[in-house]
């Protein structure tokens, strides 16, 4: 499968001015990726993985997920006329676990976090002849994520910083990939976790890749209790601020995001829209991928910004 041999299943999503009032600083750009037609930006590379089993002969579908990439590979399986059997952890919420129905998939459930949802799908897999989908670390999923900054370069506009949550690490390294190819591996990424689910900064602090003991954070999509060692070498090659903020100031930026621009998203997601005025003050004009996330929705908002609710 060549690129120009199969059109992308995600789409050229809008490229908007922060709000005024939305953050301190004063020239924020936004890439909106809450609007793929999967909820998120996962759908970039978890779409082109899909497209590249089948092409490869692949009759079915297996990937374990959190949600978003549940999503994006139920979105890409349908597409094609694939089954697809997504594999979410026990911490994932019955609403997700509907919808993911709804879309069309198979929905099994295993594990309390996300790692033991992994090797259960992997096993399901093998057992079925299926293709396993990995939600974050695989080649072709960097690449696919890396076409959102193909897509901001093309529109002309600069940046000397770029604010990304960090979960697995896969959109980490798509957009690391994306700045290299258009010569802008310079521009520092500012990687944002939530506490108690900041696997990137742990590795970081040791010197490699460790495991979390466990995921504490209300942002369940950032809940890899162990970061791609792809992106562990990515953060040390490339001019990168590892930071995190906690599940309230996440949250609390979801509700202002919501405010400002309408569009719901994730916590996962907040955490990057917290980072902005905290870590991003000494740049000129900041990108942020909005991520986006299909685990929201107004009641889930309402009570996560509950004080009993969450972590300060």
């Amino acid at each position: 499968m060549t690129k120009a041999s199969v059109k992308a299943l995600h789409q050229n999503t809008p490229l908007l001015r922060a709000a005024p009032g939305l953050f301190d600083h004063p020239e924020v750009w936004l890439k909106m990726d809450a609007l793929q037609p999967s909820g998120s930006f996962k759908l970039r590379g978890v779409g082109r993985l899909v497209q590249q089993s089948a092409a490869d002969g692949a009759k079915a579908i297996v990937c374990a997920s959190g949600g978003n990439a549940g999503f994006a590979a139920t979105h890409a399986a349908v597409a094609l006329g694939l089954p697809v059997a997504i594999v979410l952890p026990l911490t994932s919420s019955a609403a997700v676990a509907e919808r993911l129905a709804a879309c069309g998939a198979e929905v099994l459930r295993h594990g309390v976090v996300w790692d033991e949802a992994h090797a259960f799908a992997v096993r399901l897999a093998a057992e079925r002849g299926a293709a396993y989908v990995h939600p974050f670390d695989h080649p072709l999923l960097w690449a696919g994520h890396s076409t959102l900054v193909d897509e901001v370069v093309e529109a002309g506009i600069g940046f000397d910083a770029v604010v990304t949550a960090v979960g697995g690490g896969g959109l980490f390294c798509g957009i690391v990939e994306g700045l290299r190819r258009h010569g802008l591996g310079q521009v520092p990424v500012i990687a944002v976790e939530t506490e108690g689910a900041a696997s990137l900064h742990a590795a970081l602090a040791a010197g490699e890749p460790v495991s979390l003991p466990a995921i504490t954070s209300i942002a369940t999509s950032l809940g890899a209790r162990r970061v791609a060692n792809e992106a562990f070498e990515r953060a040390r090659s490339h001019p990168t601020l590892a930071v995190q903020v906690s599940d309230a100031e996440a949250t609390a930026a979801c509700l202002r995001f919501a405010q400002a621009h309408r569009v719901l998203v994730e916590p996962a997601c907040g955490a990057a829209l917290a980072a902005v005025d905290r870590h991003a003050r000494g740049f000129r004009r900041v990108l942020v991928e909005v991520c986006g996330g299909m685990g929201v929705s107004l009641e889930l908002l309402r009570s996560w910004t509950e004080p009993a609710t969450i972590k300060a």
